[in-house]
């Protein structure tokens, strides 16, 4: 069982990488990967469709994220170090970051799902390519 959860949290942690990487914006209309991954308009609509409906849940939840990180700055920049409400405001960005990873891996699934094999392999390939062109630079958050 324990193997099963580490396997499954390695998953996670993977695909977390690899949604980070993504090009930013809408990549999908983006003439070289259109061209590199044979995108079809019905591919590419339903792309957007897929963006839409995460786009305003992301904002929302990358601003908790935010607003937690600077909350924890706040509180820990303080003279007198207030240990509760330190630890409340770490668990509430780290519930804050668990929410919107798993909006981030939903959409990446959704995504997933309009792609064929073919070009969610070319697409995985081409960004392995552009991370090892870029060692230095750390993954977009």
């Amino acid at each position: 069982m324990r193997r099963i959860a580490f396997g499954f949290a390695f998953l996670l942690a993977a695909t977390s990488a690899f949604a980070q990487q993504l090009p930013p914006g809408k990549w999908w209309r983006r003439p070289e990967i259109v061209q590199s991954l044979n995108l079809s308009n019905d591919q590419q609509d339903k792309l957007d469709e897929i963006f839409r409906a995460a786009a305003s849940e992301l904002i929302d939840l990358r601003a908790e994220v935010e607003k937690a990180n600077i909350a924890l700055r706040g509180e820990l920049d303080r003279p007198q170090l207030d240990r509760v409400a330190i630890h409340r405001i770490a668990t509430h960005l780290s519930d804050a970051r668990a929410k919107l990873f798993d909006r981030e891996l939903m959409m990446l699934v959704d995504m997933r799902g309009v792609l064929n094999d073919q070009q969610w392999n070319r697409m995985r390939n081409e960004l392995n390519k552009l991370q090892q062109q870029r060692p230095m630079q750390r993954p977009r958050r």
